[in-house]
């Protein structure tokens, strides 16, 4: 029988176990966050695949609807393919756990995560990092951790580890910190233009807040950890990284220092290909693979890129380390969409389109661990292979369009207008159209533009910037000397230590995400990061300001439209009507869309690019639900029949008003069908007979109206009287 191990973390209200599942896997662990329990396994392959050159990590989180106690939707009663949800928390995952593999293990290695029970209370993303962090730290896998990861809010002021979802709706800062013993390795999230120095505060409370989960970790590890297994590191052969460094070694820094991107990819395929020469003339065939040329050039890039800037400050492209690459801001550059906008950074452009929309359009959210059922701005970034100048897979976004995408929304969501201020629903979209590093913050600027150019009221413009890092290590591995570069270009983030991005306004942080390469990011050089970042984006407003200095005052012509017409709040049934048809009728004889808030506070949001349309619906609506006009008890209209049921006809007697001809009261004959007197679309005459007090239902008389029009005409018609005058006349 198995035996079971836990571990505690009472302060954050975690717990680990191992030892009970998944015995086949190299480390299995279990992580408890409340009722929120995560299942992981880590697997590595005992062989590495032959020719290859890269670390095959993969990691994988999927919630099992089972967990909240659901069945899935849709046709086939089984969970398809992965949500945004589950690949934004696998990229969590994967992203700080990547760099602590040993430099030349390439044996794949496969992380899972399951969610398997679900308390709507406590999030997954914390308990998935955790627990890969402690599966990989007791399996036999090599793996520099632990490291640990926490949530850290900011409710009233005041920091919260690891808050409820209910707590986070009241926070103004999600901010997720994975770090080490010593050092912080990863973070990502959002803030409401949180000012820098309370930034790195918040750094240091997540920092200190993470020790109890590393402690917990290697209390877990000495409980049940598995010695850790010996496997060939993947290594260039040495005689032939001898030939290619004495043929092309001195060549590299000439190939690459002042020449354009393209230039400089070429003119290192030249190199390689120099090398595969002397390599086969000096070996022969046979006696090298190409992993060996991309191990070594590899290397050989590494140190060009960071030596001129450690001991020179200067860059591949001439910059020192805290220049900008040249930015230029145009908006409103295609005719019929609501805004545009192109933001160009050195090579890096992207093409940026907003749209506005009803409410209705806001994407619903299937999250099974609770927060937000809907979002009504979507910000969806697409990079096709031509941006590159390469050809490749050209269909549904990826991982990496997933994640790029979803730090640019929450990047630009804290400076939207509030929903009752702009009901609309909008959606950014980045087309990139040159890549050349940081397409992301491109997409940050570019979307603030956008948005912008087509009106919507943000509170403050936004940017973004991305920091880079290059270091130099001591004997004992320590960083004895580094150079932190703004605004990276893609090589420098391939051979850097560090991809830091950083959006927000003037006033402050709005988004960010630390991504590195290293072992760990020492706090002396994320503050040093931090502040460069912003100075850096206060440059880039400043050309963003030039190109539009406010939001346009008015929108787009192509875009709707919006009145906001405020009813009582019981009269919500009323207007949406006997399975939507009131609310149908109206949006079908208007042209206008018509949507209701869902916060029962009778507020009706009307969209359409027509004056008339608009007029007509906002008549239909006060007519019915406001203080207009209504149908009273004792007089005849001339109405419209609606429809026809079995028991009588609907008739409409005045625009979305309407009541119900009983059968009985269709004429002073018995009718047994009501078809046979009304048809739907016929105009007839009728008279209000009663209204109920409690539900407003409006009972007609088909029957009564027509007596009463029948003993009108037999009335004799009023004698004609003669003007004083004649009658005078006549009299004399």
């Amino acid at each position: 029988m198995n035996q079971k191990y836990s571990v505690q973390v009472p302060e954050l209200g975690l717990s680990f176990s191992t030892g009970s599942l998944a015995k086949f896997a190299n480390g299995a662990v279990t992580v408890t966050s409340g009722e929120t329990t995560v299942f992981v396994s880590a697997t590595a392959a005992s062989n590495v695949k032959p020719g290859q050159d890269f670390f095959p990590l993969t990691v994988d989180y999927r919630e099992k609807y089972a967990a909240a106690g659901r069945f899935p939707g849709g046709y086939f009663k089984r969970e398809g393919r992965p949500s945004e949800k589950e690949i934004l928390t696998s990229r969590l995952c994967d992203r700080p756990c990547r760099p602590l593999f040993p430099e030349g293990f390439l044996n794949e290695v496969q992380v899972i995560g399951l969610l398997l029970s679900a308390d709507q209370l406590h999030e997954s993303d914390i308990c998935m990092v955790n627990g890969a962090s402690a599966a990989l730290a007791i399996s036999d896998i090599p793996w520099n951790g632990p490291i640990a990861c926490v949530r850290v809010a900011q409710i009233d002021g005041q920091f919260v580890a690891n808050p409820t979802i209910e707590q986070m709706f009241q926070s103004s800062l999600d901010l997720i910190y994975v770090g080490s013993a010593k050092d912080m390795l990863m973070i990502e999230g959002s803030a409401d233009q949180l000012s820098e120095e309370r930034f790195i505060e918040a750094l240091e409370f997540a920092h200190q807040a993470i020790q109890p989960i590393i402690s917990a970790i290697n209390q877990l590890v000495t409980l049940a950890g598995k010695p850790k297994a010996k496997f060939d590191l993947v290594t260039a052969k040495p005689e032939a990284r001898a030939i290619i460094e004495r043929v092309v070694g001195g060549k590299v820094a000439d190939a690459i220092f002042g020449f354009e991107k393209q230039v400089r990819s070429a003119n290192i395929k030249a190199l390689k290909e120099e090398a595969a020469a002397a390599l086969k003339a000096e070996l022969g065939e046979g006696k090298y693979a190409d992993h060996d040329i991309n191990i070594v050039f590899e290397d050989l890039q590494y140190k060009v890129y960071r030596k001129t800037v450690l001991e020179r400050g200067l860059r591949a492209d001439g910059r020192d380390a805290k220049a900008l690459r040249p930015i230029s801001c145009e908006v409103g550059v295609l005719p019929r969409v609501h805004g545009s906008a192109i933001f160009q950074r050195g090579d890096t452009q992207g093409l940026v389109l907003t749209t506005l929309g009803p409410t209705k359009e806001a994407q619903d959210m299937d999250g099974l661990t609770g927060g937000a059922t809907s979002k009504s701005f979507i910000l969806h970034y697409n990079m096709p292979p031509f941006t590159v100048g390469e050809t490749g897979r050209f269909g549904a976004a990826g991982r990496r369009e997933i994640g790029h995408g979803a730090l640019a929304e929450r990047s630009l969501v804290p400076v939207l207008p509030p929903e009752d201020a702009f009901p609309y629903s909008i959606r950014v979209t980045s087309e990139i159209m040159a890549s050349n590093g940081s397409t992301s913050m491109a997409s940050i600027c570019g979307g603030c533009l956008s948005l912008m150019d087509a009106g919507v009221p943000i509170i403050a413009p936004v940017a973004g910037i991305s920091c880079g890092l290059m270091t130099q290590n001591a004997a004992d591995g320590s960083i004895e000397k580094w150079v932190t570069i703004t605004d990276i270009l893609g090589e420098e983030d391939h051979f850097g230590d560090m991809d830091f991005k950083l959006a927000g306004t003037t006033k402050g942080i709005t988004g960010f995400q630390l991504d590195l390469k290293i072992n760990g990011l020492p706090f002396e050089i994320a503050k040093t990061a931090i502040f460069q970042a912003r100075d850096a984006r206060i440059e880039i407003l400043k050309k963003m300001l030039a190109a539009i200095p406010a939001p346009r005052a008015q929108l787009s012509t192509y875009a709707p439209r919006i009145q906001t017409v405020q009813i009582n709040p019981e009269k919500i049934g009323l207007l949406i009507g006997p399975g939507g048809k009131t609310i149908r009728r109206i949006v079908e004889v208007t042209g206008a869309q018509i949507d209701i808030a869902d916060d029962d506070s009778g507020k009706v949001f009307i969209y359409s690019n027509n004056a008339d349309a608009m007029n007509r619906a906002v008549q239909e609506i006060d007519g019915l639900c406001g203080g207009g006009q209504q149908i009273e008890v004792g007089k005849t209209y001339n109405g419209r029949v609606t429809s026809t049921k079995e028991f009588g006809a609907f008739v409409e007697c005045m625009p979305g008003k309407e009541g119900l001809v009983h059968i009985s009261e269709l004429a002073d004959f018995r009718v047994r069908r009501t078809e046979d007197v009304v048809k739907v679309g016929d105009s007839i005459w009728v008279k209000c007979v009663g209204v109920d007090e409690k539900t407003g239902k409006v009972r007609l008389s088909r029957k009564a109206a027509m007596k009463e029009r029948e003993q009108a005409a037999q009335q004799p018609a009023p004698e004609s009287v003669a003007p004083a005058a004649e009658q005078q006349q006549q009299q004399q």
